[in-house]
């Protein structure tokens, strides 16, 4: 991202988003219900459905390395000059994979499992923002480059 203002935003919501995610690979390696905070939403039902896999894998851990990817290609874009060009793309797509991908599990919460998770929706929100500040700064890039 070129403007510093939207590189640092993503990358707190980068961290945040990482955060998040690691926070339910504990919750579904420990087993430990109480992680869930009882009372706010269903993190658990979320957490121990079918749908908290993917190939065996716990999904947060996929969740976890999409927003790592983020802030290495964050990282990168101002240190290599190959990284620079194509930061802006990378970011892209990440950002829209990841988009993608909390749809698909936002619609298996509701519609199929009928519980919410806080941390899910919190990390699909991250996810959503920082796909739009992709977007934000991939447009001034463009505008800045035809100028």
């Amino acid at each position: 991202m070129k403007n510093q203002k939207l590189r640092i935003t993503a990358i707190i919501l980068a961290i945040i988003g990482l955060v998040t995610s690691l926070y339910l690979l504990w919750i579904k390696v420990s087993n430990n219900q109480a992680l869930c905070l009882p009372g706010i939403g269903d993190c658990w039902s979320v957490n121990t459905s079918i749908y908290s896999e993917f190939l065996g894998i716990p999904v947060s851990i996929f969740g976890a390395g999409g927003y790592l990817a983020i802030l290495v290609v964050l990282f990168a874009e101002t240190r290599y000059k190959i990284a620079k060009l194509y930061s802006q793309y990378a970011m892209f797509g990440l950002t829209l994979l990841g988009v993608i991908v909390s749809a698909i599990l936002t619609y298996l919460e509701l519609a199929v499992i009928h519980a919410v998770c806080p941390f899910c929706v919190l990390s699909a929100i991250v996810m959503t923002l920082l796909f739009i500040l992709t977007i934000v700064s991939l447009v001034k890039y463009q505008s800045d480059k035809n100028q």
